[in-house]
Order: structure tokens, then sequence, then C-alpha cells
């Protein structure tokens, strides 16, 4: 059972066993993994942790937008965003954000997940004739390891959030703040071994 409390938002309701959705049709899914966890480092060490994250996340054809270390309900917390191609779908994005909280011999995630619907790629066309092709595309922010999956661009930045409120990498995002608000975690859990990496 995963140790997540007090992570419900208004407006989601149970899709299916740990699985919850609103009418935007966006994921929320707490999960315990009882095993090792397979972060490339520890949380101690962020710059390790990035590379290897975003090398992990190039590899399997998405790409790592960010990555940091974070309090969560008390305990000390992974939240990531990456973005990976729809499935059986020509274009188009999904955004997949969470907060992972390792241990020793186990790890909790909590996880939130948006797809783009409908018209695809509004954001990034907008922000690009807004800051031009040149400006546009950037080096991954944690180095080369990053790169060969998905693009890195400036449209992911949390910046154009507000110009954009209702894009599924915007809502993530919102809705990650939300539950960081709120959260807490089983002291049970919460006293646990932390993964040394």
């Amino acid at each position: 059972m995963h140790p997540f409390q007090q992570f419900l938002l208004p407006g989601f309701a149970p899709v299916a066993e740990n699985t919850w959705a609103n009418d935007e049709r966006i994921i929320i899914q707490p999960v315990f993994f009882g095993l090792v966890p397979d972060l490339p480092a520890a949380l101690t060490d962020l710059p390790s942790l990035r590379r290897g994250l975003a090398r992990l996340t190039a590899q399997q054809g998405g790409a790592l937008i960010e990555a940091d270390v974070v309090p969560l309900g008390g305990q000390p917390a992974l939240r990531q965003i990456v973005k990976v191609k729809l499935q059986h779908q020509e274009h188009g994005q999904a955004f997949l954000g969470s907060y992972i909280l390792p241990k020793s011999r186990c790890s909790a995630v909590l996880r939130v997940q948006a797809a783009e619907q409908g018209t695809t790629g509004m954001r990034e066309a907008m922000v690009m004739a807004q800051v031009g092709p040149t400006a546009y595309f950037h080096p991954h922010p944690y180095g080369p390891e990053g790169d060969g999956g998905l693009p890195s661009h400036v449209a992911d930045s949390p910046a154009y959030d507000p110009q954009f409120p209702q894009h599924p990498l915007s809502r993530v995002r919102q809705l990650l703040a939300q539950l960081a608000a709120q959260v807490t975690v089983d002291p049970r859990f919460a006293v646990l071994p932390p993964f040394p990496g």
C-alpha cells in the first residue's frame, strides 16, 4: 500500500485501483514499489542524478524537462517532469510529473500525467513565433546525456505556463504544486532508511 496521505485533489474521482482522473483526463497515481530504487544516484547528489535521469529518459525516446530534490510531506523527494511521444499517434506528447520518495529497499511514487488532446503543438508553435527558431532550441539543461530523445526547447520553460495555463505541461506543474502543499506521508514509511545511491 502506498504511503501518501491527503493526496486527493478536487475534481478527481477513482477510475481504477490507485488511479484517479478528472474531466480533463489528467491522471493521479500513488504507487508503492517493494524493490531497491533504480535511480542513478542518491538524492544528495543532484548533478549526477540529473545527468543519469536525462540519459535514461533520452534512451527511451523522451526528454527530462526538470529534476529537483524538494520536500514532500516532510520527506526529501525527487520531483521530475518528463515528456514522451503519445503512443499510437503520429503527433502529440504526454507530460509525466512525479514525486519519488526513495528508501533503501523500496520507494513510493506520486504521479501526475496529462496528454495533449485535439490540435497539438500550439504552445511550441506560438513560442517559436515569439522567440524565433534560432533562440528556440537549446542544449539539454543537464548536459549532453539528455540529447537523443525529444528535443529541448524554450517552450517547456515554466515562464510560458501563464500564457498557456490549460496546456498539459502547465497543468502538471500546477497539480504538482498543489500536491506538495497538502500531501503527508505515513510515519511508518518516513522512518525507513534513505536510499544511499
